[in-house]
Formats: structure tokens, C-alpha cells, sequence
């Protein structure tokens, strides 16, 4: 499984990467299945480099804050309107209830028929696995102030020459603290994680995100063996966001970069 971070600054684009918006490949054995974890703000742009728009199998969104979903608006725009037709049918879309609602108001949609058309939309389940291509993955309820908010537990499991390996990514969405994080993340290969906040700025703030450390002391719970933080705004300083992630997790760790691509 490979994990490209097409998009990874927090709440809105920066200069240098669009919002949130990952990624992630891994084969049956047959052909390379590509889905994106969250479609935030400027990154259907970027996604562009790394794929065909044809070539998206699936999204699945955390939840349904513009700098996580907005850009389904603009891959509407694509299956509906390419001159010489979309060729792959409609794309599957996991996300929270409201979201067929949502895009389509956001778009200036009647909801009915809104963009059926053109994705095939499901309602997240909590901890109920979506089983698609070669990946199981899992929403996990977090604590971030919307209706729904979901950490993913994407398991892939490909073909390898001693027999079938199943490798683990977590994408943490957005949360603060949360035992749900903790158990999405579990014995994690890689912890892709939110930090969007700073201690001694941010940390009285509750329900909404994480800082470094309290990202840190999650992965170091969930005995996870990477953690890559993310989500972080522009007015972020990501030595700090390390610095304060090693006080609780003395792993594997970095900050995740626009236009990086990692194995899992």
C-alpha cells in the first residue's frame, strides 16, 4: 500500500499545498486500485499529477468541512460535463448522511436529483468495514464539532512472494483526544494524523484538534509504528508541531509534505 499526500494543510490552502486530501494505492494481484481519503479545497488541481481523474476508484470523506470535501463539487464538473463523455461511470463516495445534500447545495443543486448522476454516494456506518478492491476500511466516530466526523482504518491486503501481507494506514480526519482515535489507530503500520494545534496557543481548546503532543501521546497509546502528523495550518511552525510530538512518542515521525509519497 502507498499513501501520495496530494494535499495536507489545514482548514484552508496554503502556498504550497491545497487542503486535505490523500491518496492511497494498493493491488488485488490484478491492477492498482486508487482511492482518495478526503477531496478538501485546490486539491482536485493537484490530485491531477498523480492520476487520471478516471483512475479514481472510490473517495471516502471524514467529514464534511470545506477543506475535506469541497473539491467533489469540481470532480462533478469532470464525469458530467467531459466533451467526450466519462468513460468509467459513477464514483463511489462514502461520507456522512448529509453529504449527497451538502455538495449539491454547495454547488447551487436542487438535492433531487443533485449529483447522483455522477457519484454513487453511501452513508458511513460507524465501525461498520466498507470491503472495496483490496482495501477494508473502517470510520471510527471522532470528536470534532460537525454532525459526523470519522477516523479511517484503511487495511489493505495485497499479494506478496511468501503469501498475502495485510498492511495498516489510519487517517485521523479531524478530532481532539478521543479513545476512538486511539482504537482506530491500534498497532497502526502508519498513523496519519491531525496536529492543527500548538500547546501554550491552542491547548485549552477542547473537541476540535489536536496539538503535537496530544497526536503524539495517541500514536504512543495506540502503540502505533509511524506517525506522520498533518493538517497543519499556515500560521504553524511544524518544528514545534515535532518538537512537541516527541514528548509523548518516541517512534518513527515526520510531517507530511505535498507531493510525498510513502510505503505503508
Amino acid at each position: 500500500m502507498n499513501l501520495t499526500i496530494v494535499g495536507c494543510t489545514g482548514s484552508f490552502p496554503g502556498p504550497l499545498s491545497p487542503a486535505s486530501c490523500y491518496l492511497v494505492s494498493a493491488s488485488d494481484g490484478e491492477r492498482i486500485w486508487r482511492i482518495l481519503l478526503d477531496l478538501g479545497n485546490g486539491a482536485l488541481g493537484t490530485a491531477q499529477r498523480y492520476l487520471d481523474l478516471e483512475d479514481i476508484d472510490a473517495v471516502f470523506l471524514s467529514h464534511l468541512h470545506p477543506d475535506h470535501c469541497m473539491d467533489l463539487c469540481g470532480l462533478h464538473v469532470a464525469v458530467r460535463w467531459h466533451p467526450e463523455g466519462w468513460s468509467k461511470g459513477r464514483i463511489p463516495v462514502w461520507g456522512p448522511a448529509d453529504t449527497a445534500d451538502r455538495v449539491a447545495i454547495a454547488y447551487g443543486m436542487d438535492p433531487d436529483p443533485g449529483m447522483h448522476s455522477e457519484f454513487e454516494f453511501h452513508h458511513w456506518t460507524e465501525r461498520e468495514v466498507v470491503k472495496f478492491g483490496p482495501f477494508n476500511i473502517t470510520p471510527y466516530s471522532v470528536r470534532h464539532p460537525v454532525d459526523e466526523a470519522y477516523a479511517m482504518r484503511v487495511e489493505a491486503t495485497e499479494p506478496g512472494p511468501d503469501g498475502p501481507v495485510t498492511r495498516v494506514l489510519t487517517y485521523s480526519g479531524d478530532t481532539d483526544s478521543c479513545p476512538e482515535l486511539v482504537e482506530a489507530a491500534r498497532d497502526a503500520d502508519m498513523f496519519l494524523c491531525e496536529a492543527a494545534y500548538h500547546e501554550g496557543r491552542d491547548d485549552a481548546i477542547e473537541g476540535v484538534h489536536l496539538t503535537g503532543k496530544r497526536a503524539g501521546a495517541a500514536a504512543t497509546e495506540a502503540k502505533v509504528h509511524r506517525l506522520l502528523l498533518t493538517h497543519l495550518p499556515v500560521w504553524n511552525d511544524s518544528i514545534r508541531t515535532v518538537a512537541e510530538a516527541r514528548e509523548t512518542y518516541s517512534g518513527e515521525l515526520a510531517v507530511a509534505v505535498a507531493g510525498v509519497s510513502y510505503a505503508v
